[in-house]
C-alpha cells in the first residue's frame, strides 16, 4: 500500500553552524561535493534536518542521483524522502524491514521484508511486484547490469529474479542467508550462508566455487575490483579470497558480529570486530584497532577526506582518521545497527534520537572499490557501479 505524504508533515530545525573545519584535501575528482567536514565547537556533526518516522529502523539508506533517500523501518513502513527532508511517499509492507534498499538506474526500488517478500516499487512508490519466499528476507538485494535482482532468504535459498519479478533460478543452501550478495565485474555473485560456506555463483546460478569456513557467514562481502573478495565468518576469522576461490590469506580477529568490511584509501580494509574497529592492510596485517565503547554491528564508511566512521550499538557515530585518531562524533541516542547512507555529494543519513531520521552535513564517499556497505550510494552491491 502506497501513501502520499503532504509537505506539511515536517521537520525538526537543524543545529546552528559553527566555525571549526578540517583541512580540505582538494581532490579534483570530488568537485561535486565538499572536501571537508564542518563541525560544531564540540566536534559534532552539523545536522541539516530530522524527520519523525514514528519508529526505529536498521535499514541502511540508499540515495539516488536526485538526492531522494529511501529506507525501511521496524513497523514495516518504507519511506522516500527528498533531500530537504520533505517526505515524498511511504509504502506499507507486512512487517519489519531490516533489508536495505537497492536502487536501479531506471528508478526502481528493491528491498526485502520479514513478511517473507522481496518488493519492487516504481519511482512513485507504487508496487510493481512482490516475490514470496519461504522465510524472512533480511538480506539486501543486489542488482546485475541486465536487471536481474539477487537476494537470499531465511528459507535457506538464494534467488535470482527477472526484472518482471518472475523467478530466473534459485539455489538451495544448508543454512539461512542473511548475507547480502555482491556482484563482481564479470557478473559472478558472492554471498555467505549460515551453513558456514561462502559461495561464488555464475550468472546462470551454477556454483563457480564454494569455500568452507568454520562458522556461519552472516557478514556481507566487499569486492576489491577484479583482485579478491573480503568477508568475515563467525569462526572468528577475516578472509581474503582470490577470485578463483583459493585462500589469499586469513586473519584471526575473534569477531562474532555481522559487521561487513569496507575498503579505504591505499587498499586498507576496515572491519568492526566486536567493540573495536580494525584496520587491515591488503596483505592481511593488522594495522591498528580502535575501541568504540560498544558492540559494532554496522559496517564502517570510508570518506573522501580519509575519515573512517562507524556506528556502535549504543547509538554513537564516531569518525576517526587513518591512524585511529578521533575526529568527530554524532549522538543518535538509539541502538545503532544500520550503516550510514551517504549521498553522492556527501550528505549523511541515519536513524537516530528514538523515532527520528536524520540528515547531517558530510563529504562524499572515498573513491575506492568498496567504501561502504553495498558498495555505493544506491546500495546496488555491484562492483561495476563503484569507483575504479
Amino acid at each position: 500500500m502506497r501513501t502520499q505524504v503532504a509537505p506539511s508533515a515536517l521537520l525538526a530545525p537543524g543545529r546552528a553552524l559553527a566555525a571549526l573545519a578540517w583541512l580540505a584535501l582538494g581532490l579534483s575528482c570530488l568537485a561535486a561535493g565538499p572536501t571537508q567536514f564542518v563541525l560544531t565547537n564540540e566536534y559534532q556533526l552539523i545536522e541539516n534536518w530530522s524527520l519523525d518516522i514514528e519508529t526505529l529502523g536498521d535499514s541502511s539508506p540508499a540515495i539516488d542521483d536526485a538526492g531522494t533517500v529511501y529506507f525501511g523501518t521496524f513497523k514495516g513502513t518504507f519511506w522516500a524522502v527528498s533531500s530537504n527532508g520533505v517526505p515524498k511517499w511511504t509504502f506499507k509492507a507486512g512487517v519489519e524491514i531490516k533489508s536495505s534498499p537497492a536502487l536501479g538506474q531506471d528508478g526502481m526500488v528493491y528491498f526485502g521484508s520479514r513478511d517473507r517478500k522481496l518488493y519492487a516499487l516504481r519511482p512513485d512508490g507504487s508496487r510493481k511486484w512482490a516475490f514470496l519466499t519461504g522465510g524472512w528476507v533480511d538480506s539486501s538485494p543486489a542488482l546485475a547490469g541486465d536487471g536481474t535482482v539477487y537476494c537470499g532468504s531465511w528459507d535457506k535459498k538464494f534467488y535470482a529474479l527477472n526484472p518482471d519479478g518472475s523467478l530466473r533460478w534459485q539455489l538451495a543452501t544448508d543454512g539461512e542467508i542473511v548475507s547480502s550478495a555482491a556482484v563482481g565485474l564479470d557478473g559472478t555473485i558472492y554471498f555467505g550462508s549460515h551453513d558456514k560456506k561462502f559461495y561464488a555463483l555464475k550468472p546462470d546460478g551454477k556454483p563457480r566455487w564454494i569455500f568452507p569456513t568454520g562458522g556461519p557467514v552472516i557478514s556481507s562481502p566487499a569486492l576489491n575490483r577484479d583482485q579478491c573478495v573480503y568477508f568475515s565468518s563467525v569462526d572468528g576469522y577475516f578472509y581474503a579470497l582470490n577470485l578463483d576461490g583459493t585462500l589469499k590469506w586469513r586473519l584471526r580477529t575473534g569477531g562474532i558480529t555481522e559487521a561487513s568490511p569496507v575498503i579505504g584509501f591505499d587498499g586498507i580494509i576496515y572491519v568492526p570486530v566486536n567493540e573495536e574497529l580494525w584496520a587491515i592492510t591488503s596483505d592481511g596485517t593488522k594495522k591498528w584497532e580502535r575501541n568504540f565503547q560498544g558492540l559494532i554491528d554496522s559496517p564502517a564508511v570510508a570518506f573522501a577526506d580519509r575519515t573512517i566512521a562507524c556506528v556502535n550499538r549504543g547509538g554513537e557515530v564516531i569518525g576517526s582518521d587513518e591512524d585511529a585518531g578521533f575526529r568527530w562524533r554524532a549522538i543518535l541516542q538509539v541502538f545503532g545497527y544500520a550503516s550510514l547512507g551517504v549521498a553522492p555529494e556527501g550528505t549523511i543519513y541515519t536513524a537516530g534520537n528514538g523515532s527520528r531520521f536524520r540528515s547531517f552535513r558530510g563529504v562524499p564517499l572515498a573513491p575506492t572499490p568498496w567504501p561502504k556497505f553495498r558498495g555505493n550510494s544506491r546500495n546496488t552491491g555491484n562492483a561495476t557501479d563503484n569507483h575504479h
